[in-house]
């Protein structure tokens, strides 16, 4: 909503991807972003519009997420009965090696959603556009990769709101989703903050690679391959070499599976 409570026109970010699936990865990770214990608050119901007037200090919204009707706050998992998954890769790291997996990625025609950290964004202006302009979602995954859900409302606000700003500094929109640092899923804190950013949902996963526990290629592509089934939402990272040389295999596997690697929002949809 704009500043009178008159809609904003939004781009969307949808854009179809063609076949894979991921079946392994290896590992290196990004700060961790192990789970954090039980996911506190999980999903109830669907997500209704809050109100038609933005909380004090919100981020203005504008182009951006999308709410979608029937689904949690927080999200693990696509519909089971379609052939589809989306591989998330939280967005840190050496920018060579997260251009190598987004080139790896649109060659074999699949399409990731990255949930990037703002700093990042900061350090390297250029990446938020490379993304996008690949037709992967691009998210919010905090400022400085904090343990988010630790902190007190106003820092771990703070951490959500920096990141929003540098995301629609850099493309004009505050990004697809968010997921928080350092955890799977987010507090009922947490996800209240993010809907107060401009979140309506909470990208979360059913399959967590452990890439950044740098257990080998192999151990990766196992336990990826062991979990992955329709609607599956996978947990990778940019920044690893071990990732980097799993992405192909875990195409291929997706692609033997007939399965399609899909933007998150795609998935949704």
């Amino acid at each position: 909503m704009n500043g009178r409570g008159r809609p904003v026109p939004r781009r969307g970010t949808l854009r179809t991807a063609a076949g894979l699936l991921l079946a392994g990865t290896s590992a290196t990770g990004c700060a961790r972003d192990a789970p954090s214990g039980a996911p506190a608050g999980k999903a109830q119901g669907g997500d209704s519009a809050r109100n038609t007037r933005e909380a004090p200090g919100a981020v203005r919204r504008g182009d951006g997420p999308r709410r979608f009707p029937g689904q949690p706050v927080q999200i693990e998992h696509g519909p089971r009965d379609r052939p589809r998954v989306a591989l998330t890769f939280h967005g840190r790291g050496d920018p060579a090696l997260a251009r190598t997996v987004l080139a790896q990625a649109e060659r074999a025609g699949a399409r990731l959603t990255v949930l990037a950290a703002g700093d990042w964004l900061d350090r390297n202006p250029g990446m938020a556009r490379r993304i996008l302009d690949g037709g992967h979602d691009l998210g919010n995954h905090t400022q400085r990769h904090l343990d988010i859900n630790t902190m007190d409302q106003t820092r771990a606000y703070e951490e959500i709101a920096g990141c929003a700003r540098s995301l629609r500094r850099l493309t004009g929109s505050i990004g697809t989703w968010f997921r928080p640092s350092h955890a799977r899923y987010a507090t009922p804190l947490v996800q209240e903050l993010a809907q107060r950013a401009g979140y309506p949902h909470v990208l979360s996963y059913d399959v967590d690679s452990l890439d950044f526990t740098s257990p080998g290629v192999a151990a990766v592509t196992r336990k990826v391959a062991g979990e992955l089934r329709n609607g599956s939402v996978v947990s990778l990272h940019f920044g690893y070499r071990d990732t980097v040389a799993a992405l192909p295999l875990l195409l291929a596997e997706i692609g033997r599976r007939r399965l399609r690697a899909v933007t998150a929002t795609e998935l949704l949809t």
